[in-house]
Parts: C-alpha cells; structure tokens; sequence
C-alpha cells in the first residue's frame, strides 16, 4: 500500500489479525511504515547505493523513538550519504568485523591455545605433546594478548634449542608454532601469520648410529644410577624396543603380567594401529616391582610425578645419564636402542618382517593381503617373543634369558 503519511493515518491503523501492515510514503520514496500484529510500529528506508547495491535501513520504533517527521529526516540524510556512494550499511559490518577481530586479538596467548588444542591438537594421537612444546617455547608470553606476539617471540625458543645442540627438537618447535600461527591466523586471531618465514635451525639428515653390544649394556648398568623413576622406564624402553613416548605413557591397563604383554591401542601408537610387545623376563621383573612398591591406579599412569600426566624432562635425565657413561662414551640418542635392536636381531638369523613388527613399523613394498595382515598380527607374535628375550640377554647380559630363536 503506498500513499502520503500523516500523523492521524498513522494512528488511525489498526493491528492486522497475524502477518505485518506495510505501508510506503509518496512523500519519501523508501520510507515504509510497518505494523505488526503483535502491535509493534516501526520504521524502514531502502536505498540504492550509488554504484552499489540496494540497503534496506531500520531506522526505529514509531511513535517513540522515531516520529513521522524523525523517519523522514532520517531518511534523507541516508538518501543524501547513498547519492554520493556512502554504504551505512557496509560500513556497520565492517565495524562490526573490526570489534570482533580486536576482541580476537585482546585474548591471551594462553587462551588461543587452549582454543587451539580444543578445535585441533586434541584430535591428534600426539596433540598433547605438540601443546606442551607450544606451552613451553611460549610460556614467557603465554599471558600477553595474542596480537601482540611477534615472529622474534617465535624464534627466539628456536634459536635457543639450537644454540644448546638441540637443533633436531629446534626443528620440532619451529613446526608446532608455525602450526600454531597459520591456524591462529585463518581465525584472525593474528593479522598475519608471523610464523611463516621462521628460520630452519638445522638440516637433518638420517642418523646411521647403531650402539654396539657392550655399548647397550653399558648404558642399561647406568640406568640403575637414575633412581626409582627413570631408571625402571628407561630399562623397560630397552627391554621392550619401542618409542619412548610408548613406553614412558604406559598405563597399567595396558599391560597383561599373566600374558606378558603390553597392548598398546591404535590411538597411542605413531601408526594408529594396535600394537603387542611381549615382556622378557626382565621386563617382567621391572613392571612386577614396580607394582609390588606401591598402591598402584589400575588403570593410571606407570611412569608419572602428578597421577595425570607421564613423566617429563627426558633431556635432563640423558644428560644425567650421558655423565655416568663417562666422556669416552660416543654421542647417542635413545631412538639409537631400537636401530640396535633391529641390528642385533638380524646378524642373529630373525627375519626383518618379525623385527620390523616388533618395532611396530609400518608395512613397506604392496599391501599385505588379508590373510597376511591376520598372521602378522597373531602368527608372528611367537617369534616375536622369541627375539625379545634374545634382545633381553644381550641388554641385560644374563645368559638365563637365552633362547633359541628358530624352531
């Protein structure tokens, strides 16, 4: 309906049964009176941008607070702004997009991560570790607005890794926090993702360390200098071959002492496949007094300080362990014990399919078949075994734990 409004039209109208009453004036072309059922007046004015689309404007209640008059004068000021290619309209959204981003960028570091480990990390087998080495390569800025952080804040903790020999786990930092700042970016909680061009500390290359056998028990005599703690952990990672994280995150409910096994779940494993170890005899002495010393959680933590996370600070325990090898010894890793293991298993006649297993390495060449994938997880579990206990002697050099590794 259009015609030219007034005062007394405008309280002459009356409620419609359901819907809305809309009404446009001549006198103001755009300018639409609208009434509701519920009772409720109000004002509307479109306009075309120039050289732009066309807005619709709410401009308010009627009688209170817009009157007749007020919308009309409204109404040609928005007119006059649209003539000359002024979008009220744009501009609101863009102000809108710019409070939400500075409210984005006034939260803290802290806080975007946990948002971070929340949407992302906690979706990935190793997204707790990938979060502690965040938290700890930016824990001096943790409680500063994200907005605030600089690529000199990224590279610094970098730079520092490197500087003390680290220069692999450099590379690891320098990984999660770009990570970090791509994602944070995409969510404007950075205007531009700072961590794009961080220096690369080191250029790795394949390590081809393989600790001898004296060597190997050489380092398992100096793990009983390490205490109650990292002593049992680090002779179980021996024992068993497997990746540290594997091992220093055991739970009791992964472990069978009747079946002598650990069953790891896929979603611990770096494969994402269930994996079974099989416990040597000393391996088997090391969980039992463990759980012998103390009232153990069932299902909690073997290897833990605090009862909820596993234990850390391997950095300080290697060097603590590197100091009672003595300087003569050569420079390893803890990675190295399971080249070892592979190396030894095959110079004693174990095919590399059954060590390949025991460290849990992914298949390589074509896909198994099924029947294959059937008998490398049941069939072969034997001679595993086997050739864990045969590890076992030569970690441990107790000849008890021989065995015949054929037949």
């Amino acid at each position: 309906m259009k015609r030219e409004l007034t005062d007394r039209y405008l309280k002459s109208l009356e409620a419609p049964a359901s819907g809305r009453l809309e009404v446009s004036d001549t006198k103001r072309v755009g300018l639409r009176f609208r009434l509701a059922a519920s009772g409720r007046a109000s004002w509307m004015f479109e306009k075309r941008v120039k050289g732009g689309l066309k807005r619709k404007h709410t401009l308010g209640g009627w009688p209170e607070p817009v009157s007749l008059s007020q919308a009309r004068a409204l109404a040609l000021e928005i007119e006059a702004e649209a003539a000359r290619g002024v979008d009220r309209v744009a501009i609101a959204e863009s102000d809108r997009l710019n409070a939400e981003t500075a409210r984005s960028k006034a939260l803290s570091v802290r806080q975007v991560l946990e948002i971070y480990d929340r949407l992302h990390l906690s979706g990935l087998r190793r997204g707790a570790e990938r979060k502690r080495q965040i938290e700890q390569a930016l824990r001096p800025k943790l409680d500063d607005p994200m907005g605030n952080l600089t690529k000199a804040d990224l590279q610094k903790p970098i730079d520092e890794k490197a500087s003390a020999g680290r220069g692999v786990f450099a590379n690891r930092i320098r990984s999660a926090l770009m990570a970090f700042t791509n994602w944070a970016a995409d969510r404007d909680h950075l205007e531009t993702d700072i961590g794009l061009k961080l220096t690369k500390p080191t250029k790795e290359t394949s390590r081809e360390r393989t600790p001898t056998r004296s060597e190997v028990h050489a380092i398992w005599n100096a793990t009983f200098g390490l205490g109650t703690l990292w002593g049992p952990a680090l002779r179980l990672l021996m024992l068993t071959a497997q990746r540290r994280q594997e091992i220093f995150g055991l739970e009791w409910s992964e472990v069978d002492l009747d079946a002598s096994t650990i069953t790891k779940p896929g979603a611990s494993t770096k494969n994402g496949r269930e994996h079974v170890t099989h416990l040597s005899p000393p391996a088997l002495s090391e969980l039992r007094e463990l759980k012998d010393k103390a009232e153990v959680d069932p299902k909690g933590l073997i290897f833990t300080t605090t009862g909820k996370t596993p234990v850390s600070g391997i950095s300080k325990v290697k060097a603590r362990l590197d100091k009672l090898l003595g300087e003569d010894f050569d420079s390893w890793r803890l990675h190295d014990i399971r080249t070892a293991f592979a190396t030894a298993m095959v110079e004693r006649g174990v095919a590399e399919n059954v060590a390949d297993r025991v460290l849990n390495h992914s298949a390589v060449g074509s896909a198994p078949s099924a029947v294959a994938r059937v008998y490398n997880r049941a069939g072969m579990l034997e001679q595993r075994a086997r050739a864990l206990d045969a590890w076992a002697e030569i970690v441990t050099g107790d000849q008890s734990c021989v065995v015949k590794l054929h037949g």
